[in-house]
């Protein structure tokens, strides 16, 4: 191709033997790296020289001494034959069965409180199975699954984000927490005016579950002591734990939570939905392991709804 520019002239057989000649030092030892002859080598060696118009090598009693161009132009070559042997070791590895991982994309509460039970349950049922979990708040959330980026997402909102399909795992009311040995523990349930002037600790303002409780209380009339928030429902019930007030937050976090006995979980008389679905990508090949990781955080859900139902 006389006319083809010069990038499409060089071929990949000419960096390989250039590559060969850099670490043999010499035509013979690059041959025999490479199960071919001297001559061939040269020939090759020559035409590459041809190509790019310069010399790589200076020819001192029969070895070939690179010069800077070549030096300059093998540390390229090794940065990228070091990416080819990655993706080769890749493609390899991909071959067997523990290879694949499962992605798993959730929203960072999840990852604490619904995902490690479902996952522990997912490698008993399928011992080779691995797992990449990562934690994202919304709108990223959505927007990532959306993108067909992971396997599976765990999502708070029943709706599917477009371009996938989601399953509602579970259907559950916000829960009150409460520090071990408040007076208000006594109590199975409590009402909204049960917490008037009490010290109260919050998620952040511009989360959709604090504006849903704020909306409670303003509509009952009942004043809070607003002390401390957060966007965390994990660091909510850690603030609870340590007297700084009394919370509402969804179930998961609470039961979760409430395991350490410094903490106690109270249903409310009054509801504030939560929900937890699985949000599967439309248009990605689906891994063996996706509907057996959902029929592990269906058993998990329905475990923790048990729990719940199971409060004094």
């Amino acid at each position: 191709m006389p006319d083809a520019p010069l990038a499409q002239r060089i071929t990949h057989r000419h960096i390989e033997v250039f590559r060969a000649v850099m670490a043999a030092g010499s035509a013979t030892g690059a041959a025999d790296l490479l199960h071919s002859s001297q001559p061939t080598v040269s020939r090759e060696l020559a035409r590459l020289e041809s190509l790019l118009g310069y010399a790589l090598f200076e020819r001192v009693q029969g070895r070939l001494r690179a010069n800077a161009r070549a030096l300059a132009l093998w540390d390229e070559v090794q940065r990228s034959w070091q990416g080819l042997e990655r993706v080769v070791e890749r493609a390899v590895t991909l071959g067997r069965a523990d290879a694949v991982q499962l992605s798993v994309l959730c929203l960072p509460a999840l990852a604490h409180a619904l995902l490690p039970g479902a996952a522990a349950r997912l490698v008993q049922a399928c011992p080779q199975a691995r797992l990449s979990v990562t934690p994202q708040e919304s709108p990223l959330l959505e927007e990532w699954i959306s993108a067909q980026r992971f396997d599976l997402a765990l999502c708070e909102q029943a709706s599917a984000p477009p371009g996938t399909r989601a399953e509602v795992l579970l259907t559950l009311d916000e829960v009150a927490v409460l520090p071990a040995g408040h007076a208000l523990a006594q109590q199975a349930r409590l009402q909204l005016a049960d917490f008037a002037d009490q010290p109260f600790v919050s998620l952040s303002a511009d989360d959709p579950y604090r504006r849903l409780i704020d909306a409670r209380f303003a509509q009952a009339g009942v004043p809070r002591t607003l002390r401390t928030e957060t966007h965390s429902a994990a660091a909510v019930c850690a603030m609870v734990e340590h007297g700084l007030g009394l919370a509402i937050v969804n179930p998961l976090t609470a039961l979760t939570a409430a395991a350490g006995g410094r903490l106690v979980v109270r249903r409310l008389a009054f509801s504030i939905p939560f929900s937890v679905a699985a949000v599967l990508p439309l248009y990605r090949p689906a891994l063996p392991e996706v509907e057996p990781m959902v029929q592990a955080l269906r058993a998990e859900a329905a475990e923790k709804a048990q729990q719940l139902q199971a409060l004094p």
